[in-house]
């Protein structure tokens, strides 16, 4: 998705790269064994919505092996290159466009729907392609939840970096994003007709990864919270800086995950 269509976080800029890296090392072990829950393996066929990197397709493919089918879907596909067969990569626009036909065993989204505005209506769609007996899983942002980006506040450099989260929240909540939109997948996925319908929340204290995903998405936003008043270049570049000493703990928005079942 790009800035024209509401999406903050351009995938074709620089920074998207590494913050895709960035998801990699903080939630594809939880997402995977949420996916290996639901009875992921050999010969199912699966779509993997707005998929931005190649971490997750590559680890479906893994799993599904050569019997089964992953298709990756995104609005901009740039970053999803060297992926080969059993992976498919096809663009497509998953609020203007119909959702690819055959039925899937398994359809999954994270933080894709979060960014839209016809976010139910896109569930909904994305619920219609799991064939009877699949699963549709979604995993979504609920910043709303828990707000900060140093939980522990205990001097300038943790106010400076929790000062600066609320400037990205005003951002997305300036493009419609619900900042609580986690939270309201069960009962999406239950109005959509699923059954067995189940969500956990995750997110990390501290990491690396955490650590990289600040960086990459301040410098990705850097002028428009300059532009906005929210930061000031000066105030940027320390929270920058602070970002380079493992001594300050960021963590991340809570990350929903919600799966269901379509009846057999």
């Amino acid at each position: 998705m790009t800035q024209e269509n509401g999406y903050l976080l351009d995938n074709r800029q620089r920074e998207a790269g590494r913050r895709f890296d960035a998801f990699a090392g903080i939630f594809d072990p939880w997402t995977l064994g949420h996916l290996e829950r639901v009875g992921l393996t050999a010969g199912w066929r699966c779509w993997e919505v707005g998929a931005g990197g190649t971490s997750v397709p590559t680890a479906l493919a893994e799993r599904v092996g050569t019997t089964g089918l992953v298709l990756a879907t995104d609005i901009d596909t740039c970053w999803l290159t060297g992926l080969a067969a059993p992976v498919e990569v096809r663009r497509h626009d998953v609020v203007r466009e119909e959702p690819p036909g055959g039925g899937f065993d398994l359809v999954h989204a994270r933080l894709v729907l979060v960014h839209l505005p016809t976010r139910a209506e896109v569930l909904r769609r994305l619920a219609a392609a799991v064939r009877p007996g699949g699963w549709l899983v979604v995993e979504d942002a609920d910043p709303a939840l828990q707000p900060l980006a140093c939980l522990h506040e205990r001097g300038p450099v943790e106010e400076l970096a929790n000062r600066i989260r609320r400037g990205f929240r005003t951002l997305l909540a300036q493009r419609g994003v619900d900042l609580s939109f986690g939270r309201t997948l069960p009962a999406l996925l239950r109005g959509a007709g699923l059954r067995d319908v189940r969500a956990e929340g995750y997110f990390p204290v501290t990491s690396p990864d955490c650590r990289e995903l600040e960086a990459a998405t301040v410098r990705q936003l850097r002028e428009q919270l300059v532009g906005n008043r929210l930061a000031t270049e000066s105030e940027i570049d320390q929270h920058l800086a602070n970002l380079d000493s493992e001594e300050l703990d960021v963590t991340t928005a809570p990350l929903i995950t919600c799966w269901g079942r379509r009846p057999a």
